[in-house]
């Protein structure tokens, strides 16, 4: 004996009520905002002081924290193994995820670790634990959907529109840049410390400087021109163009401890004037050092570093007066990355050279290879912080418009040094 119809069509109506609630709250349980933390359950582990050579390779791109942590960015994650010394990349320390947000750059000062996200939001760890320790909004990106190789280099090592600046004071502060909007907050507490309207496309950023200013290149109203922002107020303080440059102009930072912030030079560059000029960013305004104009020049410690014709050369970046000579380096021997106490220079062979920048003496000598990888490979992106040099390694002949596979050496494609 079945139902009467009217109630056959009374539990069915209540049956697809239930049916679409549960599917409701399946749905919103996968798409609804969250977030999920994952602290540490081990100490904070010490600084290893590795022996020069090569440590070990890596699948993806780690930021070197304190000297004790590797940091990594997933599409909607950031976390972090150890040790720093470690081999291969092992089970994560810490882990904090957001969704939907996407990760769109990663950039650490001391303990802190500050992750943007897709949606503006900002979100600092405590890189000993992994807890949060503030969240602040800022400007949404204005690369939102950017492509980013399967390392993620470019999240963690040059986070676009995300910077560190030191401040007279002593303090450190994150610029955050959007599409029309900067934002500055301080990195201890997240407190914001000025905002203002940017001008939009026609305008894009430079990077930090060592005397604590943002640096943009403004393009809105005639020839191109260099405006630099105070890091503490967001006033801009000057705007400069040098003398006989080109309508357009490129502007490269040079000398930066960590992707393009606090950067102690600049090099200019356009139509017309191919070889380029090299700047020292000083208090009162860009000094010309002629020993950085040559493509290829970095500076560390105020000395300015070449390689030509196999022999490498420091100058003084303020005089240019010849401070050292290392010969014997071989045809195509390049600079590849400087951190302070260390220029790092790549020989055709893919030995790492490592000098002291104010003396030129030979730190170490070494093969960049790690099992069987042997050395046939380019350089790509490139890090180098807190006594390691982390490196990309490309198949030859580079294709920039491959995929992943025909693009990096192997699985594993980022090689771990100490220097």
């Amino acid at each position: 004996m079945g139902f009467p119809r009217g109630r056959r069509r009374l539990v069915l109506a209540v049956a697809v009520v239930l049916a679409v609630a549960a599917v409701a709250v399946v749905v919103h349980r996968v798409l609804a905002p969250a977030e999920v933390s994952t602290p540490a359950r081990a100490d904070y582990p010490a600084a290893p002081q590795p022996a020069p050579g090569v440590i070990g390779r890596l699948p993806v791109a780690p930021l070197i924290v304190d000297g004790r942590l590797r940091v990594y960015a997933a599409h909607r994650q950031v976390y972090a193994d150890r040790p720093v010394d470690g081999r291969y990349r092992t089970t994560p320390f810490w882990s904090y995820r957001r969704w939907p947000a996407e990760l769109t750059g990663v950039v650490a000062g001391g303990r802190t670790v500050v992750s943007r996200w897709s949606d503006g939001q900002l979100v600092a760890l405590d890189a000993a634990t992994g807890r949060v320790r503030w969240r602040a909004d800022g400007p949404v990106p204005a690369e939102v959907g950017a492509v980013n190789r399967r390392t993620r280099a470019a999240v963690v090592w040059d986070p676009p529109g995300l910077y560190r600046v030191h401040l007279s004071d002593g303090r450190m502060a994150l610029v955050v840049t959007g599409d029309s909007e900067a934002r500055a907050v301080e990195l201890t507490d997240g407190r914001e410390l000025w905002r203002v309207a940017l001008p939009g496309a026609c305008r894009g950023d430079v990077g930090t400087t060592v005397t604590g200013q943002l640096v943009g290149l403004d393009t809105c109203a005639g020839p191109a021109t260099v405006e630099f922002r105070d890091g503490a107020t967001g006033v801009v303080r000057a705007r400069w163009r040098p003398e006989g440059s080109p309508d357009r102009l490129v502007v490269i930072p040079l000398g930066c401890r960590a992707g393009r912030s606090d950067c102690s030079a600049l090099r200019t560059t356009g139509p017309g004037d191919a070889d380029g000029r090299g700047w020292l960013v000083d208090v009162g305004g860009p000094v010309p050092a002629p020993s950085l104009d040559p493509v290829g020049a970095t500076v560390v410690d105020e000395v300015a570093v070449t390689v030509r014709d196999g022999t490498a050369v420091g100058r003084s970046a303020r005089s240019g007066a010849e401070l050292w000579r290392v010969d014997g380096l071989g045809a195509g021997a390049r600079v590849l990355a400087a951190q302070p106490g260390r220029a790092y220079l790549l020989t055709q062979e893919n030995d790492l050279v490592t000098l002291n920048p104010v003396t030129g003496a030979q730190l170490s000598r070494f093969r960049l290879n790690v099992g069987s990888d042997g050395t046939g490979w380019e350089p790509g992106a490139v890090f180098a912080g807190d006594g390691y040099l982390v490196l990309e390694r490309l198949r030859r002949p580079i294709a920039p418009d491959a995929d992943d596979q025909r693009y990096f050496l192997s699985s594993e494609p980022v090689i771990l040094a100490a220097g």
